[in-house]
């Protein structure tokens, strides 16, 4: 019985392949590319159901329990470390998992773990639920990214990247507004409700998603585009010739690990706003508390129109070197941020106007990052690339979190925009070391 639940995990088996001199066969691969790309995204969106539901409970858990927000914040930093761990961790199994049965698995799983969390009333028990739920939010990407490279060609991934990349601001506004409705009642309900969907959601997958191309009678995408295909055959490997490809492709691959570092700086940029932007615009620019959750949501907002160009500049100006566009849109990101702190202004809606700017420049590249990570390492290991640059992405959340809050603490807020200009600077060096970065087989054409 354990070996049949187990064997649920193995990829799909590739089936004999339809005839590609059809009409049907271009239709049939059109319908599948378009329900992964839905499936997925709904999907991953559901992940945030259960992974953001925290932050409009916290209010509530203090009152009731007596709970410090040093050990809230405490809550929430490991979660976020163990995340980006879990990410490569998982990363490294997705890349040879059926993401059908792989990521509902991990939605189900986390689910669990915030009804758990919503029923506990202890430190302890606090801390070991939200630690174990970031564990298998880890379950989340890396299948998303296998299905992504197997169904979309490296040609085309700057754009599908980026519209599936908005899943990541629909799943955490919609969790926000849920959330805000159920706290009036009880903080726990923030953690019940979205759980249920969460779980409905994990049945979903299990029914709806599938493999790769293979395993429905396709051939691989780079067939369906006229694209030349990656340098290593798409077919079963042992664990042992994984391993290979992931050190070949991955820790011996320079550019993932300059990636990586800019990964951690793009990410200090986007944390330090998240986290820090309704303090400094309350105790720097002495705008309304209200105000303040309107022009950080602007950020947000922005952020989805930042994706999405930012995957057409990749595609269709520079040819899948999404380096060269991550590199204007983090020097762009790096002016808006010191307009923001030097200009002189008494108009919230400059503020605004320039967060929104930032949230634009910041998510570009946040979206690029993954599709660059996925094209260089080959989908062989995509999952597991990703998973590394992410690593360094939440590994920022020491310096953008902790750290600047130490730093503004010692020195105020104009030493803590020093330090996010240098991240930007940094950032834009990294990435400017990319600039001619490209897929392989895009190298080939």
């Amino acid at each position: 019985m354990k070996q049949k639940f187990m064997e649920l995990f193995n990829p799909a088996p590739p089936i004999d392949q339809m005839d590609t001199s059809t009409p049907e066969y271009r239709k049939a691969y059109r319908y599948w590319r378009i329900r992964i790309m839905y499936t997925t995204m709904i999907g991953y969106a559901l992940f945030y159901f259960v992974r953001k539901n925290m932050s409009l409970a916290l209010p509530g858990m203090e009152a009731e329990l007596g709970i410090s927000k040093a050990q809230l914040g405490l809550f929430l930093t490991l979660h976020g470390l163990l995340y980006g761990f879990s990410k490569f961790f998982n990363g490294v199994i997705a890349d040879r998992a059926n993401p059908r049965y792989f990521m509902a698995a991990g939605l189900a799983l986390s689910a669990v773990m915030s009804i758990l969390f919503g029923m506990s009333s202890t430190v302890l028990a606090f801390g070991l639920f939200w630690l174990l739920n970031g564990y298998f939010q880890g379950m989340g990407f890396p299948p998303c990214a296998r299905s992504i490279t197997h169904w979309f060609s490296a040609g085309e991934r700057g754009t599908k990247f980026a519209i599936w990349n908005t899943s990541h601001s629909i799943g955490a506004s919609l969790v926000l507004i849920l959330t805000s409705f159920l706290v009036v009642y009880n903080w726990r309900w923030a953690f019940y409700v979205p759980a249920g969907i969460a779980l409905v959601g994990a049945l979903f997958l299990a029914y709806w998603l599938r493999d790769t191309p293979q395993s429905l009678g396709l051939p691989p995408v780079e067939v369906y585009k006229g694209e030349v295909a990656d340098k290593e055959p798409d077919v079963q490997v042992s664990w042992q010739q994984q391993r290979q490809f992931l050190v070949k492709y991955v820790f011996k691959n320079p550019m993932i690990w300059v990636l990586s570092f800019a990964n951690f700086f793009l990410y200090t940029v986007r944390f330090a706003i998240l986290d820090w932007g309704p303090s400094f615009l309350t105790e720097m620019k002495g705008v309304d508390i209200t105000q303040a959750g309107w022009i950080v949501a602007g950020y947000e907002v922005f952020g989805i129109g930042g994706m999405l160009v930012s995957g057409w500049l990749m595609d269709h100006v520079f040819k899948g070197r999404g380096g060269r566009a991550a590199f204007f849109y983090m020097a762009a990101c790096t002016i808006a941020i010191f307009l923001f702190w030097r200009l002189p202004s008494d108009s919230p809606y400059v503020y605004a106007s320039l967060l929104s700017a930032i949230g634009f420049f910041i998510y570009g590249p946040q979206a690029l990052v993954g599709t660059m990570a996925a094209n260089l390492a080959t989908k062989r290991v995509a999952a597991a690339a990703i998973g590394l640059t992410g690593i360094f992405g939440y590994l920022s959340g020491i310096l953008s979190g902790w750290g600047l809050g130490y730093i503004v603490d010692h020195s105020g807020w104009s030493t803590g925009f020093l330090v996010l200009i240098f991240a930007g600077l940094a950032g834009t060096f990294f990435f400017a070391l990319t600039w001619n970065a490209v897929a392989p087989r895009l190298e080939q054409k």
